[in-house]
């Protein structure tokens, strides 16, 4: 079995991430949900107001995010991840936090097999932020957050594809001129 190619759809909080993730799955693609909101929704539901905060959480991200790939590369030879144990770095820098062994062993991971594409979508903010449980974010903190994104993608060897602001038609197909089609 040939290795799946894996691309990354990052990007700040107010960058439509999900809507994009969900039309690309809609057009037959094989995507993999973001694995931070699932852990924050569950942790808030067992009443933790702000999982983020807990002493464990960028790691469970890791593992969360590492179960997810290997559980997709059973099922597609192309993969669109919506966010990667980079961009869990990338939370760890803004908010100022250390990396623990599960994200550090991931990130190594990762960065030494190519786990990922080179080619990385950044999507750009809307210019606003749907407030929910899970997004506490400020919009000028969003943009902090998203060139925090940038740095630490381009640290890693990565290019950027802009994905701009638009319609979710257009940026889907600025998407799939560097994907392959679904099969």
């Amino acid at each position: 079995m040939t290795e799946p190619r894996r691309y990354v759809l990052t990007g700040a909080p107010g960058a439509s991430k999900t809507t994009l993730i969900e039309a690309l799955s809609r057009r037959g693609h094989l995507v993999i949900r973001e694995a931070a909101t699932d852990i924050i929704a569950a942790r808030q539901a067992k009443g933790c107001a702000e999982p983020w905060q807990e002493p464990d959480f960028l790691d469970a991200v890791a593992r969360l995010q590492r179960h997810r790939r290997l559980a997709a590369d059973a099922h597609g030879a192309v993969q669109i991840h919506d966010r990667s144990p980079l961009c869990t770095l990338a939370l760890a820098r803004h908010l100022g936090r250390g990396v623990g062994p599960d994200l550090a062993a991931e990130i190594n991971r990762i960065t030494s097999t190519g786990t990922y594409q080179p080619l990385v979508f950044l999507t750009a903010p809307l210019g606003f932020i749907r407030r929910t449980a899970a997004c506490r974010i400020s919009y000028a903190e969003s943009l902090a957050f998203a060139q925090v994104h940038q740095e630490v993608y381009e640290a890693y060897g990565h290019r950027l594809v802009d994905v701009p602001p638009g319609s979710v038609r257009d940026r889907v197909a600025l998407i799939e001129k560097h994907v392959p089609c679904p099969v």
